[in-house]
């Protein structure tokens, strides 16, 4: 079935003539939400303790380690020659600057056409975006910041004690803007205290900045973790699998037609959940959003008639 929004894997093989396969890379980071530096040490409410690296190598392995056993792994299996370095788990740029360089120099190696680093809206600074921009340039190097949002929310992002607030998030876009450096934002699309609108809402504020890509999550609960204690409580109320496909729909309506989206769901470690994906596969899922996309014959975009001064064009255009 023909896709109806920007497929990610789709814009990497267009953009680098061949399939290209993301490295996820654990490094021994923290997070300022979750070592008191936020006055509070609980973390986002649903963060557990291996963050969202629980499919990475161990962090105590060298950067080049990790690199070349994935690489090896994958280069076997796929027969893949291109590969983005991914700095995945937790606040990757929630490091001294020195230490920062050098775990990204240890990852620029033969075959890695981009670094990817996954970080928070509070830990973007021009001292780091400066560095990034130097190696882009020498390096040739795609340079991708992942920005953890999860909701524009206010409100949302106080419950899930997040830490920030939209404010710091629009400005960390538009540094990495300035420093000619793109960006990939996190949503979290079904969060018990969001409702439809603030998920157009967000579409639409993810479009005016001009983002490059983003990438969509389900909420995921974790056991041992804030969530996880008000979900065995019944305190919140997670919506159904339905509702989760009509927002998706409705977000990919509104998105400008530009962004590349990495991804529509999310993935939790097994063995520790206590709610994934309504008990389905995510491709089960995905397919479910791609047929009734097709059947409604909707696609991204559609309803992205908002920018430019939507009340005065028809002044332009007389």
């Amino acid at each position: 079935m023909e896709k109806r929004y920007r497929v990610y894997s789709q814009y990497l093989k267009e953009k680098y003539g061949e399939k290209v396969y993301k490295i996820p890379l654990n490094i021994p980071v923290s997070c300022p939400n979750r070592d008191g530096l936020m006055q509070h040490s609980r973390g986002c409410i649903f963060c557990g303790e291996l963050g969202a690296g629980f499919e990475s190598l161990d962090s105590g392995l060298a950067i080049e380690e990790q690199l070349e056993k994935n690489i090896m792994y994958i280069s076997g299996k796929y027969k893949a020659k291109k590969f983005i370095a991914y700095f995945q788990n937790f606040s990757n740029t929630y490091l001294e600057l020195s230490c920062f360089k050098k775990f990204i120099n240890a990852s620029i190696r033969e075959g890695i056409v981009e670094i990817a680093i996954s970080t928070r809206p509070d830990c973007i600074n021009d001292a780091y975006l400066e560095y990034l921009k130097e190696i882009k340039e020498e390096k040739k190097l795609n340079i991708v910041i992942e920005l953890g949002l999860q909701s524009v929310n206010y409100n949302t992002l106080h419950k899930i004690n997040r830490g920030h607030t939209l404010a710091e998030f629009i400005d960390a876009v538009m540094r990495i803007k300035r420093y000619q450096l793109e960006c990939c934002v996190h949503m979290i699309i079904n969060l018990p205290w969001d409702n439809f609108e603030d998920v157009i809402e967000g579409s639409k504020i993810l479009s005016a900045l001009e983002v490059e890509q983003v990438k969509l999550h389900s909420l995921y609960i974790l056991r041992d973790t804030e969530l996880g204690r008000l979900y065995k409580e019944q305190a919140v109320e997670i919506i159904s699998m339905d509702e989760y496909v009509e927002r998706i729909i409705a977000f990919i309506e509104y998105l400008s037609p530009q962004i590349i989206i990495q991804r529509l769901l999310g993935r939790a470690p097994e063995e520790n959940t206590l709610f994934c994906n309504w008990g389905k596969s995510w491709w089960k899922i995905r397919d479910l959003i791609d047929h009734e996309l097709s059947a409604r014959d909707s696609y991204q975009g559609k309803k992205c008639d908002y920018l430019n001064g939507r009340a005065v064009r028809h002044l332009v255009d007389r």
